[in-house]
């Protein structure tokens, strides 16, 4: 039976909403937490991007759930060496609590300090690379290295924990599940694609975990869920590159029209049929995923959390409804 998480975007709430939600996570049986790690939203509607390691010290603090980022780029607007200082104090704060999760990233984050844009194959080589510096930093021994993307030079972590940071890999096709399977801990994907995790096992990720999340707008009149989340979170549904080569959250705006209602309704789990929202969750259980994290769209976050504590995770973690008969629609 896989773990269920919350995942807290970034990209649409401000530091102390993700905080919040993270206790209502926690009150209402989620296990984990998934966190975004963006520099810009995806567009104008989200209008958030707080920075990433500042809410997570401040979780540490608030929950005792494991956390994971989901994920960040080490490799163009950030030195991995920097991001594994971050990653290992983070690790200390939550005792021992927290994975890194890596990507290549998007040009809407990454190129905000001028520099190029890499072709999908340099910014696969840049992430293996990354990872093995990250990987040497938490030793706590001093690192010295030249590689072909980056120097390290006298370098040591003074502040590491027990052991060393887990760090799961992205990817959505075969090139970068194959890299998440020779150098991650675990893998990170969205989609429910059962061959995909069977090519990720099969090509060297054996038992290790593998983590999905998707979001979903839970609200009593699902036309009006439908619409915020297509408003919100459409970017998601655009094809292609899309979403890894467009620099700027207006140039997602300007591709809105292409994403219809239609194709909203379609890929989101949207209004408050319980056993939409079960079927939903299901899919990766049944794809073979280890780990789901589910993130609400929208402010209604405590009727999220209020109708998953009652409706929904007791059906996918295996117990029975904890308040049956209130008159939400099965």
């Amino acid at each position: 039976m896989p773990e269920y998480g919350y995942f807290l975007a970034t990209e649409e709430f401000g530091p102390t909403d993700l905080v919040e939600q993270a206790r209502m996570a926690e009150q209402a049986g989620f296990e984990s937490l998934w966190i975004s790690d963006h520099y810009h939203p995806w567009n104008a509607a989200q209008g958030q991007s707080p920075f990433v390691w500042s809410v997570i010290g401040a979780l540490a603090e608030a929950v005792s759930l494991p956390v994971q980022t989901a994920v960040t780029c080490p490799t163009v607007r950030t030195h991995p060496a920097v991001v594994a200082q971050a990653a290992a104090t983070s690790a200390v704060m939550t005792g021992g609590r927290f994975r890194l999760g890596v990507g290549t990233g998007e040009a809407l984050n990454e190129h905000i300090t001028g520099g190029p844009w890499p072709p999908v194959h340099v910014r696969l080589e840049m992430l293996e690379e990354a990872v093995q510096v990250m990987r040497n930093l938490f030793t706590g021994e001093e690192v010295n290295d030249r590689g072909t993307h980056y120097t390290v030079e006298n370098a040591r972590l003074y502040t590491v924990p027990d052991e060393p940071v887990p760090i799961d890999v992205s990817g959505f096709g075969p090139k970068a599940t194959a890299l998440a399977a020779r150098i991650g801990d675990g893998f990170v994907t969205m989609s429910p694609d059962e061959t995909l995790v069977s090519h990720y096992r099969k090509g060297g990720g054996g038992g290790k975990p593998v983590s999905g999340g998707l979001k979903v707008c839970h609200g009593l009149d699902r036309e009006e869920a439908v619409r915020r989340a297509r408003d919100v979170w459409g970017s998601q549904l655009l094809p292609g590159e899309m979403g890894q080569i467009l620099p700027t959250p207006r140039h997602f705006e300007q591709l809105e029209p292409l994403v219809t209602e239609e194709a909203a309704a379609s890929s989101f789990t949207c209004g408050d049929d319980v056993d939409e929202h079960v079927a939903a969750l299901t899919a990766y259980a049944d794809a073979g995923f280890d780990r789901v994290y589910v993130g609400q769209i929208g402010p209604d976050q405590r009727g999220f959390f209020d109708f998953y504590r009652t409706k929904v995770l007791p059906q996918v973690q295996g117990a029975p409804p904890a308040t049956p008969g209130d008159g939400t629609r099965r």
